[in-house]
């Protein structure tokens, strides 16, 4: 199988690209790099084109499935471009998920965490807890608020023992995440949660 340059952990603001061709099978197109994101940890797949034609879904294994087979060859290299405004969105609720994740820790306690997805008009986080978890969300908001109540800088590492492994990191909040995100706080909006 192909081994694909993810261009998205090195710069998630990256937009457009040229790659080369390394494999077509019907639809699916495999690239020595990409910008798109390939659904994982929550987070859908990435949406754009190459050489225009629309990339409407992503493999596992970074295969770029079109919206119909390619006019381009094995072996040309191709442009990539990123619906830059579906990302972008997504980084946002990517980020603004993790806060409400934490804050809903600083409120409640540890709680077990048993799903999660990033969207591109929302983002959902499901608790297990026996009760009306909706019942704290006043506190659950303050802390939020609180946290965007001044512009604080969203960094992300790699595990220095481990680095295949990427650390979303904000203040004293850390927690593993393969998916992609802001900069910054401000960069995030009013979050709601219902």
């Amino acid at each position: 199988m192909v081994a694909t340059l993810l261009l998205f952990y090195e710069d998630a603001y990256l937009r457009e690209t040229d790659a080369k061709v390394m494999d077509i099978r019907d639809r699916t197109v495999w690239l020595d790099r990409t910008i798109f994101f390939a659904e994982s940890g929550g987070q859908v797949s990435d949406r754009g084109t190459i050489n225009g034609v629309w990339v409407v879904d992503m493999t596992e294994n970074f295969g770029h499935v079109l919206e119909r087979r390619p006019h381009f060859s094995v072996g040309d290299v191709v442009h990539l471009v990123l619906d830059w405004d579906r990302r972008y969105r997504i980084m946002r609720l990517h980020s603004a998920a993790h806060i409400v994740y934490f804050a809903v820790r600083e409120v409640l306690g540890e709680l077990r965490l048993i799903g999660s997805h990033v969207g591109e008009d929302k983002a959902r986080l499901d608790f297990e807890y026996h009760g009306r978890i909706s019942e704290h969300f006043p506190e659950v908001m303050r802390v939020i608020d609180d946290t965007l109540s001044e512009p604080r800088n969203i960094e992300i590492y790699r595990h220095p023992e481990r680095p295949e492994i990427r650390i979303w990191r904000l203040g004293r909040w850390e927690i593993p995440c393969s998916g992609l995100h802001v900069r910054s706080t401000t960069e995030i909006g009013r979050i709601t949660i219902k």
